[in-house]
């Protein structure tokens, strides 16, 4: 048994495998991300507008596949400390080639076996400075926006800024919430049950004390078979949000569904497929909480899911 629990600091990044990398690539611009560095014709890193030096990792493979995610742990100690104590843990190895540099460790998940990994050491990146809207709202009985002033907007994909949270469906839940509460300072922010009262679902956030952090950077929920759900990156706004939604619809991308607003963790939510199948989302507006909230119990449901927007598709909560 782990004789503390390895302090995470916040998610950085996910990898990405593809076989035709062009194709992703192309993709992944009309998603709102910059290419930071080519490695070579097989390995491209690409960053959001904010200080993580990277954001997503897409390589060339036979076959899509999921990578897994990073997080940032707040030490070299905590490192040390997941190569010695989680089981098939690699040891501590440079992150050679990545832009920002750092340090990481990698194991596996317990009950599906995809990597998950820890970093430590990257240099920050400055942040983009690109035109990013900052206008007053004007409400009915509350006018913000000064007279003659309009608003005005180009369209463009949604200027990615970071990598929120991401999320895998796994085969044993009870398994896995047990291996990650045990190892890290991951702390429920909601468990969702099913008419049972059996838990089948839960959004983790960060305890960082009295820190203000995401309400979730990681969840999993139970199914017959293991895969990534999706990975979700944060935009400016609204208006950006749903101007980058109008650009991958002209651009003859399959939307998964949205725009909706979530009830667990507040954010606006677009989800939409890759050219591989993978869900990639953008959100804005979701909520801040601290280690004082407690956990939220609730059973699933049609209306915990969303409270506005398009009907959940089928396919978004697959029975296989």
């Amino acid at each position: 048994m782990a004789e503390r629990k390895i302090q995470i600091v916040k998610i950085t990044h996910v990898y990405y495998k593809y076989p035709d990398l062009d194709k992703a690539i192309t993709f992944l611009k009309d998603f709102g991300f910059t290419e930071e560095k080519r490695v070579s014709d097989e390995k491209v890193y690409f960053r959001g507008y904010g200080t993580d030096p990277w954001v997503l990792c897409a390589t060339k493979s036979d076959k899509p596949e999921f990578g897994g995610a990073a997080f940032v742990v707040e030490s070299e100690d905590d490192l040390k400390l997941a190569a010695e104590t989680i089981p098939k843990a690699t040891k501590i190895y440079e992150l050679t080639d990545a832009p920002g540099g750092g340090k990481g460790v990698t194991f596996y998940d317990p009950v599906d076996g995809y990597p998950f990994h820890l970093v430590w050491g990257q240099t920050p990146a400055p942040m983009l400075d690109i035109p990013l809207p900052h206008e007053p709202v004007n409400y009915p009985t509350e006018k913000n926006r000064p007279v003659n002033k309009f608003q005005r907007f180009q369209k463009r994909p949604a200027p990615v800024h970071k990598l929120g949270h991401f999320g895998v469906r796994t085969t044993n839940f009870a398994k896995a919430y047990e291996f990650y509460s045990k190892y890290f300072n991951f702390l429920a922010s909601d468990l969702i049950h099913d008419d049972k009262k059996i838990d089948r679902t839960v959004f983790y956030r960060l305890n960082r004390g009295d820190e203000e952090v995401d309400h979730h950077v990681f969840f999993f929920a139970e199914g017959a078979t293991y895969r990534v759900h999706h990975s979700s990156f944060e935009t400016h706004d609204f208006d950006t949000q749903v101007l980058g939604h109008d650009w991958l619809r002209e651009k003859g991308y399959k939307n998964c569904w949205g725009v909706g607003r979530h009830v667990l963790g507040s954010q606006i939510f677009d989800y939409w497929y890759d050219p591989f199948g993978f869900i990639m989302e953008h959100y804005v507006d979701g909520d801040l909480v601290d280690a004082s909230e407690p956990t939220h119990i609730s059973q699933a449901g049609p209306g915990s899911l969303h409270v506005w927007g398009p009907a959940v598709p089928g396919e978004f909560l697959p029975k296989d």
